[in-house]
């Protein structure tokens, strides 16, 4: 009878412990929600009955789960809308947004517009999801430290009807430059997408075995294959964890360091595409055409979207960066330099107004 009282008296100390570990990166992200309240209560354009509020996938319904990959199956059931002449691969409105992304690959990655293009490709859709297939939900984001230490059995990457789909089948294979061998490596058999079929790319090859060449050189023809995964928690496990996430965001003063540290070679974007790996998941290029790859990118605004809130007044209207990945020809990235995301797109917008996410077309916080 003692122990069982001692048992029972130590049930609460046990749920303090928790709450006091609790979760870093959400308790900078309350800190910072009454300066986006303060914004919303003088905008004329995101007001409280318009506000949206964006989920981790482990915090919805199962039927909101299963809303958003129906809608996602919806645009991968879509004509597209691009030239086929120019674009042969490119069958499905999905395949559209994948285009887009192959088409500035370099000028949105490793510059002044790497954040704010990435905010308004992935609100652009969100934005699709609804108009075109009647989602009514909002986008999800991957908390990554939530699920580090073993993504495969997250409910995002659990194989189940509920999740992204799961890891591919396991076959013998060997690492790549940014990650070593994984737990799958073949084409992905459960879940919504293991039917699904990537045709574009590859463009660069981050996969072992490497997929078919593309029948054209820049990636545009049509090259019908599987969806394949390589889903281990060998960088999660080290770059993606809740500490990880918070040292970003409190230890970057200004926008350079904290949009370069977020794509270092070790930083969370590059984690997040390579705890996927496969193909296209871990080719630069295609990456959109994994269906993880939203909400890994929700994941990447919502840490941006912390970052502002720490010191809101300052941290909206600043990039820092040129207008090339590789550096030819470059300038420095203005806020007055257009962001056009083509076929997939709203309008075109200026990168001064995608930088807050209760301002401009966007109307959204996270939760």
């Amino acid at each position: 009878m003692a122990r069982l009282s001692l048992a029972l008296l130590a049930v609460p100390w046990l749920l303090l412990a928790s709450l006091v570990c609790g979760d870093a990166v959400l308790d900078l992200q309350n800190k910072g929600r009454p300066a986006v309240d303060a914004q919303i209560a003088k905008s004329k354009t995101c007001t409280k009955d318009k506000l949206q509020v964006r989920r981790e996938w482990g915090d919805i319904s199962a039927a909101d789960k299963k809303a958003y990959i129906a809608a996602m199956l919806c645009l991968i059931g879509k004509p597209s809308k691009l030239d086929n002449s120019k674009f042969p691969g490119a069958k499905t409105r999905y395949d559209d947004f994948v285009v887009v992304h192959m088409n500035q690959t370099l000028s949105i990655h490793g510059t002044g517009s790497f954040l704010s293009w990435h905010r308004y490709y992935t609100w652009a859709f969100e934005r699709a999801l609804r108009l075109e297939c009647g989602y009514t939900g909002t986008q999800p984001y991957w908390d990554w430290g939530r699920w580090a230490a073993d993504p495969e059995k997250s409910p995002i990457f659990d194989g189940s009807d509920t999740s992204m789909s799961g890891n591919g089948k396991k076959v013998s294979h060997r690492g790549t430059l940014f990650a070593p061998a994984g737990n799958g490596g073949g084409c992905v058999e459960t879940g919504p997408f293991k039917n699904m079929t990537v045709r574009l790319g590859p463009l660069s090859v981050a996969v072992d075995p490497a997929p078919k060449a593309n029948p054209r050189a820049d990636g545009y023809g049509d090259n019908p294959r599987c969806l394949r995964r390589d889903i281990s928690n060998q960088l999660s496990s080290r770059y993606g964890r809740t500490e990880d996430i918070v040292r970003l965001i409190q230890n970057a003063k200004s926008i350079g360091p904290f949009q370069d540290n977020m794509q270092a070679s070790n930083g969370v974007h590059n984690t997040g595409h390579f705890t996927i790996a496969g193909d296209p998941g871990g080719d630069f290029y295609i990456s959109p055409n994994d269906p993880a790859f939203w909400l890994h990118h929700s994941m990447i605004d919502r840490t941006w979207y912390i970052w502002q809130t720490q010191d809101f007044a300052n941290r909206q209207q600043v990039i820092a960066g040129g207008t090339s990945m590789m550096g030819f020809s470059t300038r420095m990235q203005s806020l007055d330099d257009p962001v056009d995301l083509g076929v997939v797109g709203e309008k075109v917008y200026k990168i001064r107004d995608l930088v807050s996410t209760v301002d401009g077309p966007f109307c959204y916080v996270y939760e």
